[in-house]
């Protein structure tokens, strides 16, 4: 065991089990939190966050700056993604975090936009 102050604490250890970081909740529905969603931190949450459980201060500094998917908030706390989804879910019912959902597959592409190249790249091939 080391004294030194500036060893990272470490967020799991076996005296620590994943459900009392996910203090008993259940995982939020499939559709909530997907691997793409997008969360960040909230307006005015530092003062809040002063009293969060270590690793959800840890979440926390990690969205302070900008946008990150769930699965980059699981991948950097090196939490497993179901209790990174519970965490997140409380957070947002908090109102400490704001979330962006991804965008469905059928309305990423405009099809206008992909006939119109569709057209132009058939009029090369045919020298029209």
């Amino acid at each position: 065991m080391h004294d030194d102050p500036d060893d990272a604490l470490e967020l799991t250890t076996p005296l620590v089990p994943l459900f009392i970081i996910a203090g008993g909740r259940a995982l939020p529905q499939d559709s909530e939190y997907e691997h793409t969603t997008m969360i960040t931190a909230g307006e005015a949450t530092a003062a809040a966050a002063r009293t969060l459980a270590p690793e959800t201060r840890a979440i926390m500094d990690l969205i302070a700056d900008g946008y990150l998917s769930v699965a980059e908030v699981a991948a950097h706390t090196r939490l497993p993604l179901g209790v990174v989804r519970i965490m997140l879910a409380q957070l947002a019912e908090d109102g400490l975090i704001h979330v962006r959902n991804p965008v469905p597959h059928a309305e990423r592409h405009d099809p206008v936009l992909l006939n119109a190249v569709l057209d132009g790249l058939m009029r090369i091939r045919t020298g029209a």
